[in-house]
C-alpha cells in the first residue's frame, strides 16, 4: 500500500448534529428527550450491560449522568438510536477515540435494546455512522472494538463489513477482570464495497411482506 499522503488531508471531527435515514435518526444524546426511553428500553434487561464497562441503574436520571459523564470524559459523541416507526430512543452508540490528525475514529459503547436487536433500524444506524465517518468527514479508518469473548460483538462486526486484525491480550482491566481486546477496522478503500453491501440489504425490496430478509447483509456482500 503507498505510504505517500501527498493528497490527504486531516479529518474532521464529527459534530453533535443528528443522522438521518428511512428507518432511524441517529440524535445526540439530550437529557431531557432521550433518558425516558432509553430507560424503559433497556431496562429488566441486566444481560445488557454484561460485556459494557458500566452496569444497570435504578433510576433513569443515574443512567442519563453516568452516559454523559463517560461522553465528556472520553471525548466522545453520543447518539440515541431513534427508530421512525416508533418515534422513541431504543438504544445508543458513541463516536470514540477520535483522531482526526491520524484519519481514526472508533465506534463504541454500543447499546441496542431487544426492541432494536435485529431490526433494519439497527442495521441502517451503523450504516448511516459508516457513511458519515469516510464520507462526509474524511476518515481513513473506522475502528470496532470489544472484549474478545464477546462472540455476538465480533459476529456484529463481521456482519457489519469489519475486518478481523487480533487480540490485544490483557489490554484493559473492566470490573475487577482482566480484558483480551478483539480489533476489527474498515479503511476507506472498503467503504465503496461495503455501502454497495449495506445499500442493497436496506433496500426495501430486500424485504417480503412479513418484513423478512430476502438476502443476509453477508449474501449481499458478495454480490
Amino acid at each position: 500500500m503507498p505510504n505517500d499522503l501527498a493528497h490527504w488531508k486531516p479529518a474532521a471531527t464529527p459534530t453533535p448534529n443528528p443522522l438521518a435515514g428511512r428507518c432511524v435518526t441517529l440524535e445526540p444524546l439530550n437529557a431531557s428527550r432521550h433518558s425516558s426511553d432509553l430507560f424503559a428500553a433497556v431496562t429488566r434487561h441486566d444481560d445488557l450491560w454484561t460485556w459494557l464497562a458500566a452496569a444497570p441503574t435504578a433510576t433513569a436520571a443515574e443512567m442519563i449522568d453516568k452516559l454523559e459523564k463517560w461522553r465528556d470524559a472520553e471525548r466522545a459523541l453520543l447518539f440515541a438510536i431513534v427508530p421512525a416507526n416508533t418515534g422513541k430512543a431504543a438504544g445508543w452508540a458513541s463516536y470514540m477515540r477520535i483522531k482526526p490528525a491520524h484519519g481514526v475514529i472508533e465506534v463504541g459503547n454500543v447499546m441496542f435494546s431487544p426492541a432494536l436487536q435485529r431490526t433494519r433500524a439497527a442495521t441502517e444506524a451503523m450504516y448511516l455512522m459508516a457513511r458519515h465517518v469516510f464520507e462526509d468527514l474524511g476518515y481513513r479508518r473506522y475502528e470496532w472494538k470489544c472484549n474478545a469473548l464477546n462472540e455476538a460483538s465480533r459476529r456484529a462486526a463481521l456482519r457489519f463489513g469489519f475486518a478481523y486484525e487480533g487480540i490485544f491480550r490483557q489490554h484493559m482491566v473492566v470490573k475487577g477482570k482482566s480484558r483480551d481486546t478483539a480489533w476489527f477496522a474498515m479503511l476507506d478503500a472498503d467503504w465503496p464495497a461495503r455501502k454497495r453491501a449495506f445499500e442493497a440489504w436496506l433496500d426495501p425490496a430486500n424485504f417480503d411482506q412479513a418484513g423478512r430478509q430476502r438476502r443476509t447483509l453477508l449474501e449481499c456482500a458478495k454480490g
